[in-house]
């Protein structure tokens, strides 16, 4: 049967079909993503099935060290068209498995929901939670389903603790990471410095928001990406060499981050005030006034940040979003003069360092290379002359 043609008619279209029509695509939307989300939540468990049948069929012993490879064989012969049987494949299956199944990785899983912050995960934990110690490793952690196989292993392969992964897979889902942000955040160690900047959030805070953004900033910053001139730059230079790789600032920021420009002018009493990078934070609904410096903390940058974060949120701030937060990055700090600068102070602050800037090479130019060419060929006609008159 050919499929013909379907036009409107004979229909009045007012606002309460607009209104019907909409909730339908949105209803659709979702619909679409809990079926992804269920598709991945099945393979998940077979992978996890599997990979719990290796460990307790002690296959390797039983049926030889081939095994893995065999089998390989035999579920890619009956199933040509699917993905994942490959060898390698099958071992992250097992690893995947024992990773979380041994004594200590229980344990963790069976914390209590209150224990973990993230909304999105404390229902199924709350499901996970019914099950008996015994019976953990026979199904796969019901919040395991919102993160793609690829994140499992990348998270297995580069963690140290269960801990730690945990940490990721909270990541992930929270945020809806791609494998390359993940894998970006494990690298710069974000389980490490999250959540352990100096700052006043809790003091300036609702608790909600307040943890949010220790979550979101770190105490340190990777900005090994970025390349100024000479061993001693100002912050105008620091600035730029961030700049120009603004996508690998961003990767360095934090997952959520949107970019608004550098140098951010400001109106205040009719004179321009610039702010050094500014960003807007979606996740946190709040713009981020950054201050950076290539010197170590002094107390009278805070002063110079907490103006400017009142100016935003005087002129830029909208009434849906949430308070400024002022970021100073510097090159080195002590905590004791950071403490004791945010007493009396009233807005939202933290205070990050940041390493690893990569110095140009100095290469001398064209001019001074022949210049050190004749010296050098004069020093030896010299030397020669000398050697004759010597012989002579």
């Amino acid at each position: 049967m050919r499929n013909r043609k379907i036009e409107s008619h004979n229909i009045h279209i007012d606002s309460d079909y607009i209104e019907w029509i909409t909730e339908l695509k949105q209803r659709y939307r979702s619909a679409q993503v809990k079926a992804v989300i269920k598709v991945n939540a099945e393979k998940l468990q077979f992978n996890w099935l599997l990979g719990r049948d290796l460990v307790r069929k002690k296959a390797e012993e039983r049926w030889g060290s081939g095994v893995v490879e065999q089998l390989s064989l035999d579920m890619q012969r009956d199933f040509p068209d699917a993905d994942g049987f490959s060898v390698s494949n099958l071992w992250f299956m097992k690893k995947w498995y024992c990773f979380y199944t041994q004594k200590e990785a229980v344990q963790k899983l069976q914390r209590p929901v209150a224990e973990l912050e993230s909304e999105k995960l404390q229902q199924p934990v709350r499901e996970f939670e019914k099950t008996k110690l015994h019976q953990v490793g026979a199904e796969m952690p019901a919040f395991f389903a919102g993160v793609p196989w690829g994140h499992h292993i990348a998270i297995i392969t580069k963690c140290k603790s269960v801990d730690e992964a945990l940490f990721y897979i909270k990541k992930t889902v929270e945020q809806g990471m791609s494998r390359a942000a993940l894998i970006n955040c494990i690298k710069a160690d974000l389980y490490s410095h999250q959540g352990k900047i100096a700052n006043n959030f809790t003091e300036k805070l609702p608790d909600l928001q307040s943890k949010l953004v220790q979550d979101v900033l770190k105490e340190n910053y990777d900005f090994g990406f970025a390349t100024v001139g000479h061993e001693i730059y100002d912050e105008a230079e620091l600035e730029e060499a961030l700049t120009k790789n603004v996508t690998d600032l961003l990767l360095e920021m934090g997952t959520g981050f949107a970019f608004i420009g550098r140098q951010k002018e400001v109106l205040v009493g009719g004179r321009s005030r610039k702010i050094d990078l500014m960003f807007y934070h979606i996740r946190l609904r709040c713009f981020v006034a950054c201050e950076l410096k290539a010197k170590p903390f002094e107390p009278e940058f805070v002063g110079k940040l907490n103006f400017y974060v009142n100016a935003v949120d005087e002129l830029l701030k909208a009434p849906e979003d949430n308070p400024t937060i002022g970021l100073l990055i510097c090159s080195n700090m002590d905590s004791t003069d950071v403490q004791w600068s945010f007493r009396g102070l009233g807005t939202p602050m933290g205070i990050a360092t940041y390493n690893n800037i990569r110095i140009k090479d100095a290469l001398p130019s064209k001019e001074l290379l022949e210049e050190r060419m004749r010296l050098l060929q004069k020093e030896m006609h010299t030397t020669k002359r000398l050697i004759r008159k010597k012989g002579e």
